[in-house]
């Protein structure tokens, strides 16, 4: 859920290059870069050649910028460190709890992602030995362990990495963390079970970080590590202790920390999805069918006896519009399930069955922890992620890409297209393998490849165009209401409950989707003079009982919001479209922090 970022360089090499300062920029400048995972406080940890220098303050990154010392930002003998934004699991929202945290004698710093399971038991271990804490987080733990660990060893020059590596190995938990030694500048450990990170390696200069995000600027040679890795980081190099580093290529264009003309990332990244969806598409879209390269099922797609998708919030969101579709046009069972809680439930394998693990971040820890449980049982599981190199592409290494773009916000809107697209493709595929003929086929990737433009349609129109004033009323509407019902047939049920997420996301407005036959069954006591309703009614087959539910809702008093775009089986695509900028409108109306909504983070990689 929380960002880390590390840097170490060569002074004589960077400094006449870079300027005073090296480590701070690098640092600062990447935390801004993961801000997204996580942004209630904020610390940092600058290295010399004898000491460790910490700052820590609640509250964004350009807070803990305020807070580091004028000095410190241009002092040319600090070139390597460790920082980290937090999003609070253990210990609540104060700067004592900020990471870095510390060893007790203060040569020790360590930034960390993931839980501690066996905390609570370390730390009163620790406090019987005469360590004492000055946090309620699980991490600082891992700080005093380490010192204790170091202390006791019976080699003084043992290797960073194997005081790092016996640390671990006397806790239980998750973990993505970076650990600095003072006295020792020139390197960092790094280490990895559950949580991500990559290293990413320049020229007399070597980066750590979460994700990609804040390393592309510099290099494009990353180092993804594995579960169990422990790796020492040094300027332009990494060496492993438990494997041999991987180097690859990445290929990702560093144009994400540029709103442009918008004033949130949320609103660039509603209006970037024609481009987004179109890259999902390209190439992929035949004549009659789709080809999707990674699923390779050749002739097998015939024996495919059920799909089961995979995936959490919006991803689950996006896995019901694509089952429609796959029981539509393959005539295929289809379930989609909640990560979280499948990864509790017995799974019963379908030998002919086939896993489709839906993933923006691709590190979304619940659906980790069910790819690992399916492959356990022999299952066929493929990914459907947007961030390259992430762990779930790398557990399934089969699947497809959407090509979406990194996504900044933390309400996701992009993605959700694209992920319903490449669903889209993946239905029509095992649709034409099966029982969908020529014609049919043509006339579904005709439909397909006009959705890029009729989406750039739709966006003009509600973004910019006339469109926008309805939204702006409705917008208004929201902003003062106690709750919101979002209503919604067939493959717009879907689409309700996004919409009511997004609008929970950003706006904090208690609101709920519901089929709309459904509404009389319970929800409809909810409804008052004013309530507002957002029907989607598509002019599609459900369209007729869908207007029955809004004369229900309206004789009630409910203020009704109608979204009726399109009337097939894309349709999802355009109604959510004028969704997402009515929550973005509503909050807006609210004056609240739209990209970075309160309690959530982009990425969950805890439990």
């Amino acid at each position: 859920m929380c960002g880390i970022v590390g840097f170490v360089s060569n002074k004589e090499a960077l400094a006449k290059a870079r300027g005073p300062g090296i480590a701070y920029h690098a640092l600062v400048n990447g935390l801004r870069r993961l801000e997204y995972r996580g942004y209630d406080s904020a610390g940092i940890c600058l290295a010399d050649s004898n000491k460790l220098h910490v700052w820590k303050s609640i509250g964004r990154v350009d807070d803990l910028d305020k807070a580091i010392d004028d000095w410190a930002k241009e002092d040319n003998n600090l070139t390597a460190g460790i920082a980290h934004t937090r999003w609070a699991t253990h210990g609540g929202v104060t700067a004592l709890n900020a990471h870095p945290h510390m060893s007790m004698d203060g040569s020790i710093a360590v930034v960390h992602n993931g839980i501690i399971d066996n905390a609570d038991e370390l730390r009163t271990k620790l406090k019987t030995l005469g360590f004492k804490f000055t946090s309620d987080t699980d991490t600082e733990v891992l700080a005093h362990l380490a010192q204790l660990v170091r202390d006791s060893s019976a080699f003084p020059d043992e290797p960073l990495a194997e005081v790092v590596r016996r640390t671990l190995y006397r806790m239980v938990g998750t973990y993505g963390v970076a650990v600095m030694f003072a006295g020792h500048p020139n390197e960092i450990i790094v280490a990895k079970m559950g949580s991500p990170l990559v290293v990413g390696l320049g020229e007399n200069e070597s980066y750590i970080a979460s994700d990609v995000v804040p390393i592309i600027r510099y290099t494009n040679r990353v180092v993804y590590l594995e579960d169990g890795d422990i790796m020492t980081v040094r300027a332009g190099s990494v060496a492993g202790s438990t494997s041999t580093p991987v180097i690859k290529q990445i290929d990702v264009v560093d144009n994400i920390a540029e709103k442009g003309e918008f004033d949130s990332y949320m609103l660039k990244e509603i209006f970037e999805q024609p481009a987004a969806i179109k890259r999902c598409f390209g190439g992929r879209i035949r004549d009659n069918t789709c080809m999707l390269g990674g699923f390779n099922l050749n002739g097998g797609a015939v024996d495919v006896t059920s799909v089961t998708i995979i995936g959490c919030g919006t991803s689950y969101h996006a896995g019901l519009l694509g089952a429609s579709l796959i029981k539509k046009f393959a005539g295929v069972p289809c379930n989609v399930e909640i990560a979280s809680e499948y990864s509790n439930a017995p799974i019963i394998k379908d030998k002919h069955g086939i896993y489709l693990a839906i993933s923006q971040s691709g590190e979304t820890f619940d659906t980790i922890e069910c790819i690992k449980e399916l492959k356990g049982k022999g299952c066929d599981v493929y990914g459907i992620v947007n961030t390259v190199g992430s762990s779930v592409a790398r557990l399934c290494g089969r699947g497809v890409y959407i090509h979406a773009g990194p996504e900044i916000a933390v309400a996701s809107t992009k993605a959700f297209t694209s992920q319903f697209a490449a669903l889209a493709m993946f239905a029509i595929m095992l649709g034409r393998a099966r029982n969908i003929d020529v014609t049919v086929g043509e006339q579904l990737c005709s439909a397909l490849r006009s959705i890029p433009d009729a989406v750039a349609e739709r966006l003009e129109y509600y973004g910019r165009g006339k469109g926008l004033e309805e939204i702006k009323r409705a917008a208004e509407t929201l902003a003062g209401a106690r709750y919101a019902l979002f209503l919604g047939r067939g493959m717009s049920y879907p689409v309700a409950l996004e919409g009511a997420l997004k609008l929970k996301e950003i706006a904090y407005i208690p609101s709920e989707a519901y089929p709309a036959g459904e509404m009389k069954h319970g929800p409809i006591a909810m409804i008052e003079k004013g309530t507002p309703v957002i029907c989607i009614a598509p002019n599609d087959m459900s369209f007729t009982r869908m207007a029955a539910s809004i004369r229900e809702v309206e004789a009630r008093g409910a203020h009704i919001i109608p979204v009726m775009n399109g009337g097939n089986d894309f349709s999802a695509f355009l109604n959510v479209l004028p969704l997402q900028l009515i929550a973005y409108y509503t909050a807006k109306y609210k004056g609240l922090d739209i990209d970075k909504p309160r309690n959530l983070a982009k990425s969950c990689t805890t439990s």
